[in-house]
């Protein structure tokens, strides 16, 4: 819901001492309370358009290598804890050619340094 999502959000900003630039996310009813979070934590939120795939390419190919670990139909909750931290692993210790071929845990360390 609306009230958790931003609540989780706020929390890691606070965590990240509010170094969260921008966020993009889809129209779901989860980000109602966006002006919110940009009020209280300085971060832009952007919205994709509906139907729009391409304005979210990285989210995209991250949501397709996901479906390897998770198809499609198949609830999150079946999954414990250690099965999801090595799948977060996964994801974000695998080069991306966006971020010219670096990780995006290498990103992130780097980013929260400045």
């Amino acid at each position: 819901d609306s009230q958790s999502m931003t609540q989780a959000v706020l929390e890691l900003a606070s965590q990240l001492q509010n170094k969260i630039k921008t966020l993009t996310v889809d129209h779901g009813k989860e980000f109602a309370n966006y002006q919110a979070i940009e009020q209280l934590t300085g971060t832009q939120v952007y919205f994709a358009h509906a139907y729009s795939p391409h304005e979210r390419g990285s989210n995209e190919n991250r949501n397709r290598v996901l479906r390897r670990f998770i198809p499609k139909g198949q609830a999150i909750e079946e999954l414990s804890d250690r099965q999801l931290v090595q799948i977060n692993w996964y994801l974000n210790s695998r080069p991306l050619k966006c971020l010219n071929w670096r990780t995006p845990i290498e990103i992130f360390l780097l980013n929260l340094r400045h």
